[in-house]
């Protein structure tokens, strides 16, 4: 069943089943008929005499410089092609196709005064599966994302380079190989194609998904390593939580509690003279909870952005207005990208403490160094957590707010841009470092359990036969990457947290 959009109502769940799952996406009619009613408005601007940004005259710094009724389309068309100036790998088909949904979301809600042709062709590519080669790199984040768009846009009237049937290939030649015919851009559709957020926000959608599926990871990691350390319960409990009254704190205490519950391993030390655990297991409510709460602001914001008209100027059909403004601005996306870096930096950080704890002689409750039996002739678990703390170290580099830096671009017309797809970029390089860092983790908690003669939970157990699966309890020395690399899928498949909820836990 095809998903209808109409500007109003995509959610970011919507957005993943079309981007990752490849749904079939619709305009819905109410959208339609708002399309057109803009359009016709638009027309009556178009033969005014009075000068309307981007319809009539020149773009950015050149706003000034009036332009004749018969170049109007050339100039459209110029601005395409002038923009198309991206460079760096291409961007993933996901989130190409993010992207493309975005876009069309956008021109949906009928302030943009495109014709119905320019929104169906996009939607028409998308759903062929004909995909613009969008590079990675060339957006400052103002006037928007308009060097990897205008790359999209491309692709709309025939020229450029796309993927399509599992090969690059010119656009026209894809174009005509789906029987779509390319557009002619009329007035105001080139700057409507390009004028907006969407790549900064497709790339930050797919950042927040992920880093909602690894807050449960990291709890999961976290519970095993507090078995493993035969931790104390009292920080979990709800009373301590509840008068700080974090909700991310709160959900996060709940889920480790909920993790070992059951667990003849974690019974059996009860009682145990052990006054307090070190920082990295005792507050663990307190760091992944704050976590927690900054992927719910950053899920906030990305809800209402998928949502909003992004462009400049904007045509209001019912007041018959025409507006020039600065909704183009990357802002608020910046900034929840740079603060989603920072979270996901500090879920790192507290892993790489984690895991020296449990190869750490000095700090893991007796288990043999590096967590390998015959050490010595043997070297364990030593080099994947120098290996996490290259990661966790590279990730604090990388979560330098992009958003506090400002180049004037345009003859200093654009005197202040937002960064936010390099932020958005950066975030999803910690992202893809964290993945790692928590694989070791899990890796290492495993190790660690298995010395043990008693059971931890019905959750963790599951957990660590879905990880002895794929990783061998390890004996002796071998090679690691692979390993690291083979739970780093099952954390980024899903499947990890599916095991831990598999007993019937439901993790917040």
């Amino acid at each position: 069943m095809a998903i209808q959009i109409d500007g109003e109502r995509l959610t970011l769940e919507d957005f993943d089943r079309v981007a990752r799952l490849r749904q079939r996406v619709e305009l819905s009619a109410a959208a339609e008929k708002r399309v057109r009613a803009c359009r016709r408005v638009l027309e009556d601007f178009i033969h005014s005499d009075k000068p309307h940004y981007g319809i009539n005259t020149g773009f950015g710094a050149l706003a000034q410089r009036r332009i004749e009724k018969k170049d109007l389309k050339r100039l459209q068309k110029n601005l395409i092609q002038s923009h198309t100036a991206g460079v760096g790998p291409r961007l993933s088909d996901g989130i190409t196709r993010g992207i493309m949904l975005l876009r069309a979301n956008v021109l949906a809600k009928g302030y943009s005064g495109v014709r119905l042709e320019v929104v169906q062709l996009l939607l028409d590519l998308l759903n062929k599966g004909i995909l613009p080669i969008i590079p990675s790199k060339g957006s400052v984040g103002a006037s928007g994302d308009l060097a990897p768009l205008s790359h999209l846009a491309m692709a709309l009237i025939g020229e450029g380079e796309v993927v399509f049937a599992g090969r690059e290939q010119t656009a026209a030649a894809a174009l005509k190989k789906a029987g779509l015919k390319p557009l002619e851009l009329l007035e105001k559709e080139g700057l409507a194609l390009i004028n907006g957020t969407q790549v900064m926000t497709a790339i930050g959608i797919f950042n927040l998904l992920e880093a909602e599926c690894l807050a449960k990871t990291a709890d999961i990691a976290g519970a095993m390593t507090f078995e493993a350390q035969l931790g104390s319960p009292s920080p979990f409990y709800d009373e301590i939580q509840e008068v700080r009254r974090h909700p991310g704190q709160l959900e996060s205490a709940r889920n480790i509690l909920r993790l070992v519950k059951d667990s003849p391993l974690w019974m059996s030390h009860q009682g145990r003279k052990k006054v307090q655990d070190a920082y990295s297991v005792r507050c663990i409510p307190q760091v992944h909870g704050a976590v927690r709460d900054t992927l719910k602001h950053v899920r906030r914001v990305l809800e209402i952005e998928t949502n909003s008209a992004t462009e400049n100027p904007l045509v209001f059909p019912e007041k018959k207005l025409i507006l020039s403004g600065g909704n183009f601005h990357g802002e608020p996306v910046a900034f929840a990208m740079d603060f989603l870096a920072i979270a996901m930096t500090e879920l790192g950080n507290i892993s790489e403490r984690r895991i020296d704890r449990l190869i750490n002689p000095a700090s893991n409750m007796g288990l043999p160094n590096f967590l390998v039996a015959d050490n010595g002739l043997n070297s364990g678990f030593m080099i994947v957590h120098v290996t996490a703390s290259a990661l966790a170290s590279e990730n604090k580099s990388l979560a330098h707010p992009a958003s506090v830096d400002n180049i004037p671009t345009s003859a200093n017309q654009e005197d202040h841009v937002s960064m936010g797809t390099i932020g958005a970029r950066q975030a999803r390089e910690i992202i893809g470092n964290l993945r790692y860092i928590l694989a070791i983790e899990l890796m290492a908690a495993a190790q660690a359990l298995d010395f043990y003669e008693l059971k931890s939970s019905p959750p963790l157990e599951s957990v660590k036969a879905l990880i002895r699966r794929h990783v061998p309890f390890l004996n002796e020395d071998t090679r690691m990457d692979v390993h690291i690399r083979s739970i780093a899928e099952l954390i980024e498949s899903g499947q990890l947290v599916a095991a831990a909820e598999k007993p019937g836990l439901q993790l917040l």
